[in-house]
């Protein structure tokens, strides 16, 4: 049985996982869906430290303290860059990283430079709060990006968005071994939204991978098209096992 690492994005938490988490576990796998430092329910804790290496260490603790090696770390947006990093820090728990209509970063690239567009329309809302910069805070317009349509998950994907602190998204990657991360078999699930905005070298990054695949649906895949997320989550951790 595989162990699946759910990693969330810009101003979600472990709770968008909820529809998805439970098809994967059905058939036995193991699934760990961390809410990042800041967010969800730990927006509590957001502080003028947050930042990328707050949300990499938080996952790497995850890998370290339920004792997982071999591990799929699934990336959603904002997340692809978080796995990233974790992947080079703990190098000898990943075993696949999967990048789920996410950010392929390099090593000393932000998210805010890799998709620069899509970062200024975050930071339109920007407050600061507590000596925090805040932005993406929770409105239509966030709501619409993330291409949820139906009123009962536009209810309750509006009641439980929080604030991202920017210094994430325009802090760089640093990674000590990149060479190594680029070895790591990794899959790109793209939603089929996205190759209309990303950037040219963003979007032949998303078109890269020992698999690509792409779902009819908008950026939060994970709650609007749970089922077929999960199908291919299952296919990954299949063909992993088979070798």
């Amino acid at each position: 049985m595989a162990s699946f690492v759910l990693v969330h994005g810009g101003g979600h938490g472990g709770w968008c996982w909820s529809r998805l988490a439970p098809l994967l576990r059905a058939p036995g796998h193991a699934v760990y869906t961390p809410t990042l430092t800041g967010l969800g329910e730990r927006s509590h804790l957001v502080s003028a430290g947050t930042d990328l290496d707050t949300h990499i260490a938080d996952v790497v603790g995850v890998l370290k303290y339920e004792d997982l090696t071999d591990a799929i770390l699934v990336g959603h947006s904002y997340g692809g860059m978080v796995i990233t990093g974790v992947a080079d820090r703990a190098l000898s728990r990943v075993g696949h990283l999967v990048f789920l209509d996410a950010s392929h970063p390099r090593d000393g690239e932000s998210l805010a430079g890799e998709s620069p567009a899509l970062m200024e329309f975050a930071r339109k809302s920007s407050r600061m709060v507590h000596g925090v910069e805040l932005v993406m805070w929770p409105s239509q317009e966030i709501v619409d990006i993330m291409g949820v349509v139906r009123p009962e998950d536009v209810a309750w994907l509006a009641e439980k968005l929080t604030p991202h602190p920017w210094k994430c998204f325009e802090q760089p990657l640093r990674l000590a071994n990149e060479p190594a991360v680029r070895r790591i078999p990794f899959t790109n699930i793209n939603a089929s939204w996205s190759f209309k905005v990303r950037p040219p070298e963003s979007a032949k990054r998303a078109s890269e991978g020992d698999r690509v695949w792409e779902i009819d649906s908008g950026h939060d895949l994970m709650i609007t098209e749970p089922k077929a997320v999960a199908e291919m989550l299952l296919r990954v951790a299949a063909l992993k096992a088979e070798g």
